[in-house]
């Protein structure tokens, strides 16, 4: 994924209507790399979604490592919250996932308004999952 959480930001900024804002995010899920059909197993399934979304998490050695996430889903839109999740959350350290305050981010995008309430909770276990493998590889070994 090569566009920033940054990038997302400023580009929102420029549209003014939510249809427009929706392609975006659509457009952002069809700029994901391929995800492996190899991954595609339960134990890399999201619980508490609604579509199918599959998270695989990389972690570096050490202390406070750097993870990466590789993510995808069934459906378009939520394919495209998931593009948005790894801009947010890929390539951080795992302190640095801890403190981030993704329903902020979420709140600024204006999307939080404009998700249904099963897509909301969908994308609040994605966080959740998330959170949980950053705090994870804090714990020492």
């Amino acid at each position: 994924m090569t566009t920033s959480i940054d990038t997302i930001r400023d580009d929102f900024s420029f549209l003014d209507e939510w249809e427009d804002r929706y392609r975006y995010v659509i457009e952002l899920g069809e700029a994901l790399p391929e995800f492996p059909d190899s991954a595609r197993t339960d134990a890399n399934k999201v619980q508490g979604c609604v579509s199918q979304v599959w998270l695989v998490t990389h972690r570096e050695n050490g202390s406070d490592p750097v993870i990466r996430f590789q993510g995808d889903s069934d459906a378009h839109i939520v394919r495209g919250l998931v593009a948005i999740m790894l801009a947010l959350f890929s390539g951080r350290r795992a302190s640095e996932i801890m403190s981030t305050d993704a329903e902020g981010t979420l709140k600024s995008l204006g999307l939080n308004e404009h998700l249904s309430p099963q897509r909301a909770n969908g994308l609040r276990s994605m966080v959740k999952r998330i959170k949980r493998d950053a705090e994870a590889a804090l714990q020492p070994a």
